[in-house]
């Protein structure tokens, strides 16, 4: 009796933590969005937000799509490292949310600094690709 009531628990543990696909594709679209910040690339900035991106700061700075590409690409904000942690995913029809800590060592204007959030993103899935909608972060003190 005991056995099959520790095989249940844990096969209920098990499926509670699985990700569906969208979840999984989801994340893996939160990864994309890490590399292009962290590489500053141009092209792969573009191509993981959506045209009405609304990128909300920590101290209020509220940036659309062109702004905050433009502000990583050119190296004005540049991350050198970003570690997230203690992520969850929801996906709701097309649109997704995601929430996470994200703890960065940054080099905005050639000034050495570290930086901890919280953050939420909205993602909208658009011919078949998840892509960023809309970002808003806190400061963790």
């Amino acid at each position: 009796m005991k056995t099959i009531f520790f095989v249940l628990i844990t096969l209920f543990s098990v499926s509670s933590f699985a990700q569906s696909k969208e979840e999984i594709a989801v994340s893996k679209a939160v990864e994309s969005l890490k590399n292009a910040m962290l590489s500053g690339n141009r092209a792969d900035l573009e191509s993981i937000a959506t045209s009405e991106l609304t990128y909300g700061h920590s101290n209020g700075l509220i940036e659309d799509k062109a702004q905050f590409v433009e502000a990583l690409a050119s190296g004005k904000s540049d991350f050198v490292t970003i570690n997230l942690s203690d992520q969850t995913i929801r996906v709701v029809g097309n649109t997704a949310w995601v929430r996470h800590k994200l703890a960065a060592e940054t080099n905005n204007g050639g000034v050495a600094g570290t930086t901890k959030l919280s953050i939420l993103l909205v993602f909208q899935k658009q011919k078949g690709y998840w892509k960023l909608l809309a970002r808003q972060a806190v400061k963790i003190p």
